[in-house]
């Protein structure tokens, strides 16, 4: 794999962490505890593996299956769950529980930073296994998505900690799941022709953005720091 080829792989995910680090403007997190989040984003892959793996090999799920219940629930479960999952268990239980973890937005903050941990392993892969075109392409889809998906997962993190709302986490998982698994099936998905797949790609990553940069604003004015 080229020098070029690793830096367009590496820099999107990298360029998000510098805009959610930036974004946190009253209490920044120690950027010892950010890298090891990113780290643990890599780390998150393993999970990832074994559990989609297991998800295959029990319930048999095949995404691109003509079937278009039994693909959308490959995606949302054998995707979008498995893989969101695998990133909520480092957040929840290592970011978590430090005492730097001491506002609304870092729930926002971490779960960003473990997912471009994972979203940039991920795209070393892709990029080094179809070239340029998919890295470019990649840079302004499926990185930004897997944080907006983040951004989502980490607000509901944030007001269970520190708005005692339970499972207000879960739901979180949940939602990042449902949307992450939403947008692998418009693109896997064999029923729906091109358009389609346009139209509910576009849709995705619109509703995706909208409620990510939301979720940004609402954490940012409940910061006790400001």
């Amino acid at each position: 794999m080229s020098l070029y080829l690793l830096a367009l792989a590496i820099a999107p995910g990298i360029a998000i962490c510098f805009y959610i680090y930036f974004k946190d403007k009253y209490e920044k997190e120690p950027i010892k505890l950010l890298v090891t989040s990113f780290v643990l984003g890599i780390i998150s892959v393993i999970p990832t593996l074994f559990l989609s793996w297991l998800g295959s090999t029990l319930f048999g799920f095949e995404p691109r299956n003509n079937d278009f219940l039994f693909s959308l629930s490959s995606c949302v479960m054998g995707i979008g769950l498995v893989e969101e999952f695998s990133k909520f268990i480092f957040v929840r239980y290592y970011a978590y529980k430090k005492d730097d973890f001491n506002e609304p937005f870092d729930g926002i903050v971490y779960c960003v930073m473990v997912s471009m941990g994972f979203a940039t392993f991920e795209n070393i892969l892709y990029v080094a296994e179809s070239g340029a075109a998919t890295g470019w392409l990649r840079m302004f889809t499926a990185v930004p998505m897997h944080a907006a998906f983040a951004v989502i997962m980490g607000y509901f993190m944030g007001v269970q900690k520190f708005f005692s709302k339970r499972l207000y986490a879960i739901m979180g998982l949940l939602l990042a799941a449902i949307l992450h698994g939403v947008y692998d099936f418009v693109l896997m998905h064999p029923g729906l022709d091109l358009s389609e797949k346009g139209m509910g790609f576009l849709m995705s990553i619109v509703l995706g953005f909208y409620y990510a940069r939301k979720a940004i604003r609402l954490h940012l004015e409940r910061s006790p720091f400001k």
